[in-house]
């Protein structure tokens, strides 16, 4: 265990951000999966493969070998919320275009995160996390308009982003509360394996041949060891020293991830809209982690 002086201040907030750069990996990755992927199979598959090597990880750190018991109303919550979250967001994306799902599933996160945070965990919320989490939500709507998606919305897709962008920060909060009392490694392992258990019947009821080929294993390998499994890892370990609302702005991390890697991997060209994007999300980041108050010497977590 560690105690308050063994950490630097920045850590928290930086594994909080290598796992959103980790998942912002997972729209390149389906981009360069084989036919006949659907959203469903991947997402119950990339559940599925994560929460194994979660559970491997977990015990290889000599997780589980305590008897703490688990509150098991929030293991409940955050396992069936992790999955509810992967079926309302790609519902919502299919409905609602690729662009407006993605900016109203992941941009409203933060904003469930900061009201569940202050109004069940007592976390205050500070005009610098205000003007960070402003800029950044700025750059993904900028983001999202560089991608010049039709703005004829279906009303069930927004919802549906909507409910994707509660869950998350549901999700969120209920393994916060885990963390007080149980390693990072087995929170998540137990957390994912619901959700997991959850999903599996997509895998049995959806097209799974894409998962027969090279590049479909190699696919479904980095969005379940990698995207999954080591993000989730770093996460849980952030998620414990840093607050609820703030967690949720970091994560805004992803679509900067992916624009770049749009461009880097892809082949995308990015107008000048979306390169102001890109330094909003940036500058909202920096706001939240280098530039914070010389006061704040750690990392704490609400009430401790």
């Amino acid at each position: 265990m560690k105690n308050g002086n063994e950490s630097r201040p920045i850590s928290g907030y930086l594994l909080i951000i290598g796992a959103a750069v980790l998942w912002g990996t997972t729209g390149t990755s389906q981009a360069l999966a084989p036919a006949g992927v659907t959203p469903l199979s991947i997402g119950a598959m990339r559940l599925l493969l994560g929460s194994l090597a979660l559970l491997a990880l977990a015990l290889s750190q000599g997780g589980f070998r305590r008897r703490t018991g688990w509150d098991i109303r929030a293991v409940l919550i955050a396992g069936s919320a992790i999955a509810a979250y992967q079926v309302t967001f790609f519902a919502g994306v299919k409905l609602a275009s690729i662009a407006i799902g993605t900016i109203v599933g992941i941009g409203s996160a933060p904003i469930f995160g900061a009201l569940l945070g202050h109004f069940y965990e007592h976390e205050k919320l500070e005009r610098r996390w205000f003007l960070a989490t402003a800029l950044s939500l700025s750059g993904v709507v900028l983001l999202g308009a560089a991608g010049k998606q039709s703005l004829d919305l279906d009303p069930r897709g927004v919802l549906l982003a909507l409910a994707a962008g509660l869950t998350y920060a549901v999700y969120t909060l209920y393994n916060k509360r885990l963390l007080a009392t149980h390693d990072p490694d087995e929170v998540m392992a137990v957390t994912f394996g619901l959700g997991a258990l959850l999903l599996l019947p997509f895998i049995f009821t959806s097209p799974m041949q894409w998962l027969a080929s090279p590049r479909g294993m190699l696919v479904a390998g980095h969005l379940g060891l990698i995207a999954t499994g080591l993000s989730y890892a770093l996460f849980g370990r952030g998620l414990k020293s840093v607050p609820v609302s703030t967690t949720t702005t970091l994560t805004l991390a992803e679509p900067l991830t992916a624009g770049l890697l749009g461009v880097l991997v892809v082949g995308e060209r990015l107008p000048p809209v979306a390169l102001i994007g890109i330094a909003l999300i940036a500058a909202g980041l920096l706001m939240l982690t280098v530039f914070r108050p010389a006061g704040q010497t750690r990392d704490t977590a609400p009430g401790g």
